[in-house]
């Protein structure tokens, strides 16, 4: 009955002694490296049988998504739609206020008061050196008035209505206006040559001091342009011995292209009043 109740005992110590024998052998050389392999293929099942539960689930997430993570991401992506949106139009309208700022301070003066103006619409042949305002009467526009853009002169307000008013542009061959050089102080006469982009400089003799890349600025001359206004930029200077006077094409700084607000000046002694009386409706 003693050796009985020992034996659960003595197996215990021989199984213990034998484990750390096998451990010791195993430590020392890789003698039981295929058994260790065996073991791990023959637990790939019920490993994979206890993950199953977990895999289940990340499947049923996957394939069949919570309601409320469903609405709340379709929110998430409409929020961010909406604020990349609203960033474009602020970045539209960040643009516009610079140019707005660059056109006030490229050409308002103190003593001649600016009213800003958008172009609405452009004419066709054969009036397509001309746009209209959406300014008139109204607003105290008056036939004759100078129209400016950040880069320089566009033209002259040629008719006036009671909302909206006809802006001529310098390329027009019915208009011309009084510039000078930069360069040199020459006086002139720049006239609209009838082609987009150019305007020509007439009846200057052959010996004059005109070159290529000479900036042409208003002289002040007439008294409808102050004095100093960027027009046009000398492109092409010809001199032809059997021609009594160049050549010259110059290409205006206003692009009526890429222009959309603009700038009309007021010189201070005119008025809508003794204006409209020669107005045009456009």
């Amino acid at each position: 009955m003693f050796a009985a109740r020992r034996t659960p005992l003595y197996r215990f110590l021989l199984l213990l002694f034998v484990a750390l024998g096998l451990m010791a052998i195993d430590h020392r050389n890789d003698l039981f490296v295929p058994v260790r392999t065996m073991s791990s293929a023959i637990n790939l099942a019920p490993q994979a049988l206890l993950n199953l539960p977990a895999k289940t689930q990340q499947l049923l997430q996957q394939y069949y998504p919570d309601a409320r993570l469903q609405r709340k991401y379709a929110a998430l992506l409409t929020k961010q739609l909406e604020l990349e949106v609203r960033l474009q139009r602020y970045d539209a309208l960040q643009a516009e206020n610079e140019r707005l700022l660059a056109l006030l301070s490229a050409t308002r003066t103190p003593d001649q008061p600016g009213l800003l103006a958008e172009i609405i619409e452009f004419g066709l042949p054969p009036l397509a050196h001309r746009v209209t305002l959406n300014r008139g009467a109204e607003a105290g526009v008056y036939v004759g008035q100078p129209v400016l853009t950040p880069d320089g002169v566009l033209g002259q307000v040629s008719a006036v209505g009671v909302r909206h008013s006809v802006v001529t542009l310098l390329t027009d061959p019915s208009h011309a206006i009084p510039v000078q050089v930069q360069r040199n102080g020459l006086r002139t006469i720049a006239q609209g040559s009838g082609v987009a982009g150019q305007i020509n400089v007439p009846f200057l003799p052959l010996q004059v001091d005109l070159h290529n890349a000479d900036i042409l600025l208003t002289s002040g001359m007439g008294g409808s342009f102050v004095a100093g206004l960027k027009v046009a930029q000398v492109q092409e200077v010809i001199s032809d011995a059997n021609e009594e006077f160049l050549s010259v094409h110059a290409t205006p700084f206003a692009n009526v292209k890429f222009t959309k607000q603009v700038l009309l000046l007021r010189d201070g002694g005119a008025t809508a009043t003794a204006t409209e009386e020669g107005a045009a409706r456009p």
